[in-house]
């Protein structure tokens, strides 16, 4: 629908762009932490709030089976491990992103990481987003119909600093740009609880050199002394969001959030976070999309794994021609001379695993 083949590099380059501008929780000053006080469930916000304070929260809007069920297939893709789906490092400098399949047993269990894009293989996990119940109060809070691009699962808090996500995910039309927050457990005060300011979203967004508002890393130390300034002068307040099991909490794309920080790293705080663009702009960009309960996902690829590590992982003819019994049959027919030859040519774009189990 709307365009005959894959997303273009553009989707590509801002979902490999969002969350990646902050390389420490530091960058904000003492004045946006201070005044930090935590959500009271009894201020659940209505979509008419929307516009007024830059999110909504819809609590144990998810039933306990729906949530389940999500769980146990994203559980059942760590240990299946597909080779295709990209993680990024949130413990290593720059957030590397690497394959899920090239990650061990054990660090799978014990790393913090972020999975990207089970939304694509998982149904379970696009029912969250794209359910017939939260569908509508989106359409409404978006002011168009949502185009689910990307999906984040974290197994634990992001200690993400503040930031907004049209930094990275700028949309084509300003506001177009919508997120959920989607609590896969209850999310103790130690685990490092999600962070938001309320009324942010209307602070006027700082534009770059180039006189657009999608972030240049070089002037992104600008950026913050600038957010910074503005919240202390509106004389915003810091919340924190004590989530529940099934509870949604949507953002606008200019509000101001972060990861609070991770008391006991024992903790889990399991989550996934969805953003959606316009039907208007993915239009306009010719996207190609999957309609679903009267709205719609993207039907692309998922991002590349770079070739700095495929390249790394040691490759095994023996085990490759092995595993892919296809493959073994087209190197003896002369259609490739190697199982490294096919590897090349079409196994890593495919996602075939190179190495030995």
């Amino acid at each position: 629908m709307w365009l005959v083949g894959r997303c273009s590099y553009r989707i590509t380059t801002i979902c490999q762009e969002i969350h990646s501008g902050f390389p420490g929780r530091e960058v904000i000053t003492h004045g946006l932490q201070r005044h930090a006080r935590p959500y009271r469930r009894s201020e659940m916000a209505r979509p008419e709030d929307f516009l007024k304070n830059g999110f909504a929260v819809f609590p144990s809007f998810y039933s306990e089976a729906e949530i389940d069920a999500a769980q146990a297939a994203i559980e059942k893709c760590k240990t299946d491990q597909p080779i295709h789906i990209s993680i990024d490092m949130l413990d290593e400098p720059g957030g590397r992103r690497t394959s899920l399949g090239y990650l061990s047993p054990q660090e799978i269990r014990e790393r913090h990481y972020k999975i990207n894009d089970l939304f694509l293989d998982l149904e379970p996990v696009r029912h969250l987003a794209l359910s017939n119940r939260v569908v509508p109060p989106l359409k409404k809070m978006l002011g168009d119909t949502p185009v689910l691009c990307n999906s984040l699962y974290m197994d634990k808090g992001t200690t993400q600093p503040p930031h907004v996500d049209s930094l990275y995910m700028t949309p084509q039309t300003p506001g177009h740009l919508i997120a959920t927050w989607v609590a896969m457990e209850d999310a103790h005060e130690d685990a490092g609880q999600l962070e938001y300011f309320p009324g942010s979203h209307l602070i006027e967004q700082m534009k770059f050199s180039d006189g657009g508002y999608h972030f240049i890393a070089d002037e992104m130390d600008e950026w913050k002394r600038y957010i910074t300034a503005k919240v202390e002068e509106a004389g915003l307040v810091k919340k924190t969001f004590a989530a529940k099991k099934g509870d949604v909490f949507v953002w606008h794309a200019n509000l101001l959030h972060a990861g609070g920080a991770i008391n006991d790293w024992a903790r889990t705080r399991k989550s996934l976070v969805f953003h959606f663009y316009s039907k208007h702009d993915c239009r306009r960009m010719r996207w190609d999309v999957a309609s679903m309960n009267g709205a719609y996902w993207l039907n692309r690829e998922h991002l590349a794994i770079p070739p700095r590590v495929t390249d790394s992982i040691a490759f095994s003819e023996e085990a490759y021609l092995k595993r892919y019994p296809d493959v073994a049959q087209a190197v003896k027919a002369g259609v490739f001379k190697t199982g490294r030859a096919h590897f090349e040519a079409h196994g890593r774009q495919e996602g075939r695993l190179a190495t030995q189990d």
